[in-house]
């Protein structure tokens, strides 16, 4: 009896733990992984890396040197040879393994036994990042990072380049316009695009660039931010005019390095090939960063003086899309879908727009628009985004690759705060001065009077 009692008392605490882990890897992903997940993998995977990798067909016959040494050496069985480890690096959400290939591989080799390495070592995903030639990364990520998005730290990028969202291999989704200089945003509604705008908008509000915004909604989806705004066009007339002053102001800095490099005049702006990082830092003009919000609007026409204006402002935002990089002016389109049906110059504007970012459409013809010359795998990985993760995209750009993403909660106060505390970084450009948004000032709210006590104590008299 009194055994019983006793595997009942141990019972009882380990019941307890058991239900507290299984708990803790459901709600607290992050803690499990650090606690248990990551010894457990880490064991594992040093215990049958070479076992698997010859399993999944990754490793090579041996060299005649390795066999005659072998021989000469030991008595042991020659086995093929799996890529060599040079580095494994444990994450806080995963474990980074660094290979050098075996002579004969290719990366192709591992992408394509990725599945079968995840099921191998009981991983959540496993992702290949090429580092150099014959060097490849394995990035294990130890639970689903986009269920609940924590950005890693440290991940301040660089001059125009800000993190606005996490991949699913645990790394930030960095927006670098000097590498990706224009981007087409789209996603359907409540599929996160506008969470996916607000942390883009928050990261630029802290660096030193001017944001330049089109919202035709009235300025609903912008205004919020119009703190940090240098100009904001909130109807299709002041949209055209503000194209119109930007596609001056291109022309004028093109202008300035035309003169700096003693460039004759009589040559057009479209045949300089230099850009204005060849100025000096004193003269190098403010980069502008201009977020189209529904770029389907500007394409929309009821008669014929509203089709005269759509053309000239489709022809503006081609030119700034297709001259805008090197006078330092960079274009976000953004929109529900977009189509070949808007009308002339869709599909030449998409063809400038490198960056891809689709989140949840309605249709396959908007994922096709958007990923379709980046790689067949992201369309269908883009129509396959569930609804109840809003904020899920598929981002990809023009050299193939794609990876999923999804930005950080940021609820609309937070973004307009901080706007409004980097509003000091605003920079007033000249020609764009009466497209500045008018900010109220910000009215100090006086604190609630204090109730005296319900039942105050009398006076005491004598």
């Amino acid at each position: 009896m009194s055994g019983v009692m006793a595997l009942a008392e141990v019972g009882v605490p380990l019941a307890a733990v058991g239900g507290g882990v299984a708990f803790a890897r459901v709600k607290a992903p992050a803690l499990y992984w650090s606690a248990i997940g990551l010894p457990i993998t880490a064991t594992r995977f040093s215990a049958t890396y070479s076992s698997i990798m010859d399993a999944c067909g990754l490793t090579v016959a041996p060299s005649s040197f390795r066999i005659a040494i072998t021989r000469a050496t030991t008595r042991r069985e020659i086995r093929p040879v799996p890529p060599r480890i040079r580095r494994v690096r444990p994450t806080t959400t995963g474990l980074t393994v660094r290979l050098r290939l075996a002579p004969g591989q290719e990366p192709a080799d591992l992408v394509a036994s990725t599945e079968r390495l995840r099921h191998a070592w009981g991983v959540h995903s496993v992702h290949v990042a090429v580092i150099k030639p014959g060097v490849v990364e394995l990035r294990m990520t130890g639970y689903d990072v986009l269920r609940k998005v924590r950005m890693p730290r440290g991940s301040v990028a660089g001059e125009l380049a800000v993190p606005v969202a996490l991949r699913e291999d645990g790394t930030a989704f960095v927006r670098d316009y000097r590498a990706v200089p224009h981007a087409l945003t789209l996603g359907t509604t409540l599929s996160g695009k506008s969470m996916y705008l607000r942390n883009l908008i928050a990261e630029l509000a802290r660096t030193d660039v001017a944001l330049v915004g089109i919202d035709c909604k009235r300025g609903v989806e912008q205004a919020p931010f119009a703190s940090r705004m240098t100009a904001l066009a909130t109807n299709p007339e002041m949209a055209s005019d503000l194209l119109d002053k930007l596609v001056e102001l291109m022309e004028d800095r093109y202008d300035l390095i035309r003169s700096h490099q003693n460039i004759p005049s009589a040559v057009s702006s479209e045949e300089i090939t230099s850009d204005v990082w060849g100025l000096p830092a004193k003269l190098r003009p403010v980069p502008i960063i201009l977020v189209v919000d529904e770029v389907a609007e500007l394409f929309m026409a009821a008669t014929r003086k509203d089709e005269e204006r759509r053309d000239r402002m489709v022809t503006q935002l081609i030119r700034l899309a297709q001259l805008g990089r090197g006078a330092h002016i960079y274009v976000e389109a953004c929109g529900q879908r977009f189509g070949a049906e808007f009308g002339k110059g869709a599909t030449m504007l998409r063809a400038q727009l490198t960056g891809r970012v689709v989140h949840r459409v309605n249709d396959k013809a908007t994922a096709e628009m958007g990923l379709g010359d980046v790689s067949p795998n992201a369309v269908l990985a883009a129509t396959q985004i569930p609804p109840n993760l809003p904020g899920v995209a598929v981002a990809g750009d023009s050299s193939g690759g794609w990876s999923r993403i999804r930005a950080p909660h940021l609820t609309l106060a937070k973004a307009a705060t901080i706007c409004r505390a980097n509003a000091h970084l605003t920079p007033v450009i000249d020609q764009l001065e009466r497209f500045r948004p008018y900010v109220p000032p910000m009215v100090a709210v006086p604190p609630k009077p204090t109730s005296p006590p319900r039942f105050a104590a009398s006076p005491v008299t004598e």
